[in-house]
């Protein structure tokens, strides 16, 4: 016959499990409202090129900036009904894909419409490639009354966090990025030098790709427009504000 376990132990076992319990729902709870970057998961053509890239860039965001990372990146289709959890959606390719069915084209703009952000990364290095097609397609089908236009060098992307003057990625294929201007914010944004390239790094702390012309510099860079592009993503154009110019043009002057 087991001996009755006295009053202590049965609280301290009682504590141990509600400690563990409480523990386990902090996580939960803290893990789901993480920063994650969610790449959108599409048939018929290569969604993921790169499919270290963001799992550097957060690593990157985490060290670098004060926003509380989830390190692994989200795998999200547009029909997902969770669609608008996420902030910031990647899409990346480098070949045509199908165009998408018009609902999920619509839960798309709708989520861009609410706030969302979409980032489109272009790995084929090249402008008029087949995914620069189905880019340009796409966008016109989500704000058909607000084409894809360049951005100027004035937009919040380019001051987020780091002062950027141009976009670099694993190529500098065009020098400057694309955008769809809705309700006074960017609320797609499109590089087509490759940044996922230019991110890319093996379990083994190998770079996976060689970036032209600029080496290690340029990809210093691809890595502050892919952090702007983060804190972006939660800011959107708190940058606007008045308050903030002086300061930036302080921090402008001490640029090289």
């Amino acid at each position: 016959m087991n001996p009755r376990p006295s009053r202590r132990s049965f609280l301290q076992a009682a504590l141990t499990v509600g400690a563990t319990l409480a523990a386990r729902r902090a996580f939960a709870l803290g893990d789901r409202d993480r920063f994650a970057i969610a790449q959108v998961v599409y048939s018929g053509g290569n969604w993921q090129p790169r499919p270290t890239a963001l799992r550097r860039l957060l690593w990157e965001i985490d060290k670098r900036s004060s926003i509380d990372v989830r390190l692994e990146p989200v795998e999200v289709r547009l029909t997902d009904p969770d669609l608008h959890r996420w902030p910031m959606l990647y899409l990346a390719g480098d070949s045509a894909f199908p165009p998408p069915p018009e609902p999920e084209v619509a839960r798309l703009r709708r989520h861009l419409q609410a706030g969302g952000f979409l980032v489109i990364d272009g790995a084929e290095g090249h402008p008029g490639g087949g995914f620069d097609q189905s880019v340009r397609a796409l966008a016109a089908r989500l704000f058909p009354k607000e084409p894809l236009t360049r951005l100027p060098p004035e937009n919040v992307i380019f001051k987020s966090f780091y002062l950027i003057h141009a976009p670099a990625g694993r190529v500098l294929a065009v020098p400057y990025l694309e955008g769809v201007i809705h309700d006074a914010r960017t609320a797609l944004c499109y590089c087509q030098n490759d940044l996922g390239g230019a991110w890319a790094r093996d379990n083994f702390g190998q770079w996976e790709h060689e970036v032209h012309p600029g080496g290690d510099g340029q990809r210093e860079h691809a890595f502050r427009l892919g952090v702007n592009l983060a804190l972006y993503a939660t800011c959107l154009d708190y940058k606007t504000d008045q308050v903030h110019v002086p300061f930036i043009l302080r921090r402008r002057r001490w640029q090289p």
